[in-house]
């Protein structure tokens, strides 16, 4: 997961070309956490782009900016094309490639057609800006779903700056703001502002979908998502939580694990074996089945243990990471980047995680409460599209902290054209057809045989719980001690935008404003009272909610103490 910064729109009048150029190195190297194996930087009197790599596809020859010989363009990404090969051979005419990278056919997708027409053929995770100094111009773009973080800016001589993460450019820029998923930018159309091109029918106002649930199909469509997201030329390993949604994505990783993604499954595969990752307090709720499914799957395990004062040690480099203050993110972070240092530390630079199943099924507990069909698919639809706030932010950020990328296969675009189109009834849980209401029925039932079935009927748990419930406690009793009765009343005067409204939030928000006290930071971070339950959704399932501050899992009390 690399690392990009670029400056645009330079007026040598206004700013020395030379001297920010300077500047944007120093700035590049916040974030080569991000991408330590090669550093590379364009510059010309207009533009400077800058490149921090982690080498993951094409090793020896992917270094960037990447440069179109032709006609000048500079390209640099922070991404994974998977159905590059595709778009190569699509093309209309022959192009001058440089490289074996996935990334590089971006420049002549640009040469030769509009970006909302290519864009949408891309299936992929990226982040990049590509600069064309023949038109004055230059294009940024985020993936559909937002899973690569990425962060624009303007300074007071209004160049416009763009980087994969806030902390290069607070301090530079006097406005930051996220960059959109699903969206492009254009230099020359700048009054357009950012221009929309991932838009699918199911995410529209007013539709509801209606596709009757087939499992072969619905199975195929996450292993062909799962095979495209194995295209990879390093060690690479697979997170098991033990729930259901990282263990089939493991399980189905494990049955491709033969044979090289990249030569078309014509050649034996560069690392055969399969090395898999669990984390949590010992005698976790999650560590035992994630055992299971490891053994199940024939993965070499590795169980990572960690311990409450190591977690609340890392709690203000988390922070700075993450860039947020929100508890539910910074909760579950915790222990993900503990043991992405472990996972670095063993060589391995690619993992495949389960992030995006619970929004896409409607996996959590609440969804218990949905009175109906409609209801849940909008709050899905809802949920994806904060996605990029959170767990994508987590995944990405706490996995790129230690030079290693996430990989998502429930979030990719294909799969979730299948997925998200399913007649939304059927994914209530009192409809599954089970002996007791059960979330995520159709993606347990296509997966049969996949995982043991105590892992596969297995309840929800949010990751933070499942990590050990005494994690959570910890974390509130640490709040307890660090925040005063006092301070909690004042909490309004301290922090007036964003008032934290529990004392852990109050804690977390403190470790935040000792990295980013800048007002334009804090305008970065989502705030909610409770990522299932906020206000903002306005959702009235069930009276429970509405004063429902903790974000936790278990706070569905009812739903939770169930069992299957």
């Amino acid at each position: 997961m690399c690392g990009i910064l670029a400056i645009l729109g330079i007026d040598p009048a206004r700013s020395n070309p030379d001297e920010l150029r300077k500047q944007a190195l120093v700035m590049a190297k916040t974030l080569r956490h991000r991408g330590p194996d090669w550093s590379g930087i364009f510059s010309d009197g207009n533009a400077i782009l800058a490149h921090e790599r982690l080498s993951i596809v094409d090793v020896e020859h992917g270094a960037q900016p990447l440069l179109d010989t032709v006609n000048g363009n500079a390209l640099t990404v922070n991404g994974e094309i998977y159905n590059h090969k595709a778009l190569r051979a699509g093309l209309g005419r022959a192009h001058d490639f440089q490289t074996f990278s996935d990334c590089e056919v971006i420049l002549y997708l640009y040469d030769e057609g509009s970006p909302e027409e290519w864009l949408n053929r891309m299936n992929g995770i990226f982040a990049f800006v590509l600069y064309d100094p023949r038109n004055s111009t230059y294009m940024i773009a985020r993936d559909p779903m937002g899973v690569v973080p990425l962060y624009v800016g303007w300074d007071r001589q209004e160049n416009l700056y763009a980087a994969s993460e806030m902390k290069a450019l607070v301090g530079h820029c006097e406005r930051i703001m996220e960059f959109p998923p699903g969206c492009y930018y254009l230099g020359h159309e700048s009054e357009k502002g950012f221009q929309r091109y991932y838009k699918p029918n199911w995410a529209e106002p007013g539709f509801y979908p209606s596709q009757p649930y087939d499992p072969a199909k619905l199975r195929k469509a996450l292993e062909d998502a799962v095979h495209r997201q194995l295209m990879c030329d390093v060690p690479y390993g697979l997170l098991i939580s033990g729930g259901v949604d990282s263990s089939v994505i493991a399980a189905i990783a494990a049955r491709f694990r033969e044979k090289r993604v990249e030569e078309e499954d014509q050649s034996p595969a560069w690392w055969p074996q399969i090395h898999s990752f669990a984390v949590g307090l010992k005698d976790a709720p999650d560590l035992a089945p994630a055992r299971k499914v490891a053994a199940h799957i024939g993965a070499i395990h590795h169980e990572i243990h960690f311990t409450v004062q190591e977690g609340l040690d890392a709690l203000s480099d988390v922070i700075y990471h993450l860039e947020s203050f929100d508890v539910t993110t910074i909760r579950a972070s915790t222990p993900m980047y503990l043991l992405m240092r472990k996972i670095h530390s063993m060589g391995i630079k690619m993992v495949l995680s389960g992030e995006g199943a619970d929004e896409i099924f409607g996996g959590y507990l609440y969804f218990h409460k949905a009175p109906d069909g409609h209801e849940l698919h909008d709050e899905t639809v809802r949920k994806l599209d904060k996605l990029h706030l959170y767990d994508c932010l987590r995944a990405n950020k706490s996995s790129a902290a230690w030079s290693v990328e996430a990989r998502v296969p429930f979030l990719d675009r294909e799969f979730l054209d299948v997925a998200m189109n399913l007649d939304p009834s059927l994914k209530l849980p009192r409809n599954a057809a089970h002996p007791r209401p059960i979330e995520k029925f159709m993606l347990r039932d296509a997966f049969r045989g996949y995982i043991p079935d105590e892992i596969l009927w297995r309840q929800k748990e949010q990751f933070s719980d499942g990590v050990g419930y005494s994690w959570i406690n910890a974390l509130k009793a640490t709040a307890e001690r660090e925040i005063s009765d006092g301070m909690m009343r004042g909490a309004s005067e301290r922090f007036p935008v964003k008032t934290p409204e529990t004392k852990e939030a109050y804690f977390y928000r403190q470790l935040f404003e000792t990295h980013f006290p800048q007002a334009t930071a804090i305008n970065c971070v989502p705030f909610e009272r409770s990522v299932a339950c906020s206000t903002e959704t306005a959702l009235k399932w069930d009276a429970a909610f509405q004063n429902m501050v903790d974000p936790s899992g278990r706070a569905v009390m009812d739903v939770h103490d169930l069992g299957y």
